[in-house]
Parts: structure tokens; sequence; C-alpha cells
């Protein structure tokens, strides 16, 4: 089935073009072409106050079109958490929760738990890819192969060594892209390598090695770092530490961006260091987005919604920051309005980095013809209007 949409604003190949019209088949975007020549059939230069109303089309989406966000770290939304109910229907309520704020891809993320969970949640996954969900892409396992130094709220006794059971649960063939985050000082660069070579994605975090640790690390195959600062050996005079390996390396460095995790200042060098194309935006997303509750049972505590000054964080009673209930939405719109990042430069860190990451850029990530008709429509104050997903309205603001 063919729809087309003209767009007074789409950002294409990370370039801003006006009066397009996206043709849509099954999904799928076949072709962006100019709106004139789409009229006229020809390179004639139309009108620009009539084109708009002039022009046949399906749909007609007033504002500026970029693609739709992709998140590579989603604990939770909609009052569920993936660790505590691994299931698919937990999966369509984290999606449909992330879906409202722009998020049309994304990797569910189990953090640190028993075998048992892991395995119900590969399970579940797969129950999502083999039924084409829209926006499952894959599965992220945050841990437990972790430091216990920098566990952050992951449970320590969780924490260990990947035994075979679980190489062979991260290195199944039907959950879609894997993402696995280790700490390097837990996981050997054999064993890294040879998730590599199963085209599993491996991202170094919560580790408290050392430099040389590190890159060994990244020698080995992993290329990417989770949560770049939170939860990793900092950067000092005398030992560069995770940080300092993260920036000086090509590998890709989620970012979260929500005030909180991140003096703001620190997300600002991070992003002039790595990059629009080394940086990709987070939200390690509990279940409070899309969710009312402000409390939130976890493992053997709970986590707690709360106002400060910078905005709404998430906390354990003993105060350790845990996940955030930040949206993608909110993330790209703090890049912009405090961070002075351009749009595009921004859009490109919400969708497309995080798609070559995951390599899954043919698919999604980007507006260009062979990808998923994913975008999201914001208003001139960068307000969201509207969520497509495969050439279909699933969301309104409006």
């Amino acid at each position: 089935m063919q729809k087309t949409i003209y767009v007074d604003s789409i950002l294409v190949n990370a370039e801003w073009k006006a009066q397009q019209v996206m043709i849509v088949e099954n999904g799928t975007i076949s072709d962006i072409v100019d709106a004139a020549k789409f009229a006229t059939g020809n390179e004639m230069t139309a009108n620009s106050k009539d084109l708009a109303s002039k022009v046949n089309v399906d749909e007609r989406i007033e504002g500026t079109v970029i693609p739709g966000y992709v998140d590579t770290q989603v604990n939770g939304g909609g009052g569920v958490m993936f660790n505590h109910a691994p299931t698919l229907e937990s999966v369509n309520t984290i999606a449909n929760a992330h879906a409202r704020f722009g998020t049309t891809s994304l990797f569910p993320t189990l953090i640190t738990d028993d075998f048992a969970t892991i395995s119900s949640a590969a399970d579940a996954i797969s129950q999502a890819i083999r039924l084409n969900h829209p926006s499952i892409m894959g599965v992220h396992f945050e841990g437990p192969h972790l430091s216990v130094a920098k566990k952050g709220v992951h449970k320590a006794a969780h924490i260990r060594s990947i035994s075979d059971e679980e190489l062979a649960v991260y290195t199944r063939k039907d959950i879609g892209q894997v993402i696995v985050t280790v700490a390097p000082e837990n996981v050997s660069p054999e064993v890294i390598q040879a998730l590599v070579s199963e085209n599993v994605v491996v991202a170094l975090g919560h580790s408290n090695a050392p430099y040389e640790v590190v890159q060994r690390a990244l020698d080995a195959g992993a290329t990417g770092f989770t949560h770049l600062f939170n939860a990793m050996s900092p950067l000092t005079s005398r030992e560069p530490g995770m940080v300092g390996a993260a920036l000086l390396s090509d590998a890709i460095c989620g970012l979260i961006v929500d005030h909180q995790h991140l003096h703001k200042k620190s997300a600002e060098l991070a992003c002039k260091v790595k990059s629009e194309k080394g940086i990709m935006l987070v939200t390690d997303a509990m279940a409070h987005v899309g969710g009312k509750q402000d409390t939130v049972a976890f493992f053997d505590t709970e986590i707690t919604r709360t106002s400060t000054r910078t905005g709404e964080k998430l906390t354990t009673p003993d105060g350790t920051l845990a996940g955030s209930c930040l949206d993608m939405h909110s993330a790209l719109r703090h890049c912009v309005n405090d961070l002075g990042i351009t749009l595009k430069s921004a859009s490109v860190m919400a969708s497309t980095t995080a798609s070559c990451f995951t390599c899954t850029q043919r698919n999604i990530g980007q507006l260009v013809p062979g990808t998923a008709a994913n975008f999201v429509v914001l208003d001139d104050k960068l307000n969201l209007k509207a969520v497509w997903q495969r050439g279909l309205n699933i969301h309104n603001n409006d």
C-alpha cells in the first residue's frame, strides 16, 4: 500500500530539505522528492505559498520532521520494569509508553539479575521479534558482568562472570540485535572477541578499570560505552580511566542528558569532543516514564521520583541515582535549549548514531529510501506535535 506525505521541512541524510513529498510503501520510505517536481513531474519551481495546498498527496504535515528516536537503554516505562515482568505484555507496555514521546525504536534493557530472568527476558524479546513488533529492535543486557565497585543500583549479589549458559543466551539468533554491557575487569578480551564474532554489540560500563584494561577491551571489539561519566572510572591527572578512554576512542558513547546524571558542561564537553557521530542520547528510563507512579518497587528497595531545581530525578531511599524518568524528546530539547546544540546534531544523536551503533541504520534512525517511515513532527518551539511509525500516525499532541 502506497501513501504520499507532504512535509514542510524534513531532515534527510543530516541535511534540511524544504517542501518535500515522502512516498511510503508498506511502512517503508521508497523515495523523498521535491514537492514541486512531484506536483509537476519536472523541475519547475512552484509558488511556495501555494505548493502545500496544491500538491496532490494523501497527507499534509505542517512542522519540522526528524527521524523517530532510537533508545538503546530502556529499563521500563508505563509503570512496568522489564526486570520485574520480563514478558511480551511488558515489552508492549514499555514500547507504547515511550512511543508517546517519539521513541519509535528501542532496546528493552535488563539490568543485573539472575539467569532465569535473563532467559525469560530473551524469550519475551523473541516473541516480539517473531510478531514483527514495530518498536523492538533487540535487547540490551546491562550486566550482570559488571564491577561491584561501580555497580550503582545493580544488586551486588547478582554480579558475576559470564557463564556458558549466559553466552548461549546472548548469541541467540531469534532476539534481534543484542547489546551487552560489561566491565572489562570482569570479562576477558577473549570473551569480548567471542561475543563480537557472533554479532553481539559489546559496550563497556559500570567499571572501575584503568585505561589500559579498557583499551584492551576496545581492541577486542567493544564499540561503545554505557552512560558516559556515570558508574565508570574517572579521568584524572595521572589515570585517564574509562572516561578518558571513551573520549579518546572512536567508540560511541551513550549520554543521559537529564541534568541529574551530568553537569550541563560535562554533557557539553562530551558532545564537543565526540561530535554528533560519537554520542547517542539514551534515557536509562525506569517504569516512571509514561506512568503515574512516583514510587516503584525495585528488587528489595524502591525508586522514588522527586522534583529538583534542575528537573525530576529518581533515587533509592539512600539517595543513589536509580535510572531516570527521562524521555527521548526531553533529552533532545535539553540538548538544543540548554547545551546550545543544533536541532540537526541533536536529532542525529537521538536517532542516527544509535542506529549506527546497533548496526540497524539500514532500517531505522534516518529518513532515506529503504528505511522505516518512523518520524516525529515538531513545531517551531520544539514541542512534539505527532509521532509516526511505519507510515502510520500513532500519536498526536494537537
